[in-house]
């Protein structure tokens, strides 16, 4: 039996809570209001951006997953979640004197800061024009930087259960096709999110970081064809060109998940054709 604190059981952090609770590990759940967690998780109502809340974890804790998620979009937000509030959990730890076999840090691909299509990996230079991605890699160096053995793993665009809204605004016609060269974007199920978590607590040597996305990378307007025929609905219109960077937004990079693959992670849903349609098909 694993004992584990999913610290941010959110979306994620729920599933995974579920998935490790039915394994028969023990789990606690860390959140604010920690109401409505999966039957099994013991809850922990804690902020993670006040120390004090943090001053009795479960103790003997063999893993720690920070699966925390910002509330707002301003740098603000992101400076609490992904720095004040990992560095207060760490410090916690430390405290307690708890020695965890590993510390998994959910960031982003939004570390990284290509624009033209490049293929990244784990090795690619990351130096984001956004806040959130500098946020994210301060959050990364702090793990990096501290006593315990922690893994990154930089997850594309989080799809799956009940997260439909690409899908309904391509049902709605309520999107539009970038003008110029391919938008390159990357994405993963939520259940592989779950899948690579736990098979990164689990495996015995671990790298530092992995990158968490599916097997393709597309062009965006290829994506939003192919839901709009899947759905029976009219294909999505080319954008004005002062639409350009709204629909540009997020960088434009080729993400590689063959350090994930090589460590021995098969995925449930290799790619977006294979993962909406499940999705779909639980929404008809």
């Amino acid at each position: 039996m694993t004992r584990i604190l999913i610290a941010g059981c959110g979306y994620v952090g729920s599933a995974l809570a579920r998935a490790r609770v039915a394994r028969g590990d023990a789990v606690w759940g860390l959140r604010r209001n920690p109401v409505d967690l999966p039957a099994g998780v013991e809850p922990i109502a804690a902020d993670l951006a006040v120390a004090r809340s943090l001053a009795e974890l479960p103790p003997a804790l063999d893993a720690v997953v920070y699966a925390a998620s910002p509330g707002g979009r301003d740098d603000a937000f992101y400076r609490t979640t992904y720095v004040e509030g990992l560095r207060n959990l760490l410090a916690a730890l430390k405290t307690q004197s708890q020695r965890p076999r590993r510390v998994v840090l959910i960031s982003s691909t939004a570390v990284y800061g290509q624009t033209n299509g490049e293929w990244v990996d784990e090795t690619s230079p990351t130096k984001p024009s956004h806040f959130s991605g500098q946020r994210l890699l301060e959050g990364e160096a702090l793990l990096r930087d501290c006593e315990l053995p922690g893994v990154v793993l930089r997850l594309g665009g989080i799809y799956g259960p009940r997260r439909t809204r690409l899908a309904d605004q391509v049902r709605q016609g309520r999107v539009s096709i970038a003008r110029g060269a391919p938008h390159y974007t990357n994405r993963i199920h939520r259940d592989d999110c779950v899948g690579a978590i736990a098979h990164l607590i689990d495996l015995a040597e671990p790298a530092d970081c992995y990158l968490g996305v599916d097997h393709e990378p597309e062009d965006e307007a290829v994506v939003l064809r192919w839901l709009a025929g899947v759905l029976g609905a009219s294909s999505p219109r080319v954008a004005r060109s002062d639409e350009r960077r709204e629909a540009r937004s997020g960088g434009n990079k080729r993400c590689r998940n063959a350090r994930l693959v090589a460590s021995g992670y098969a995925f449930r849903y290799p790619n977006y054709r294979d993962g909406y349609t499940a999705v779909l098909a639980e929404v008809r």
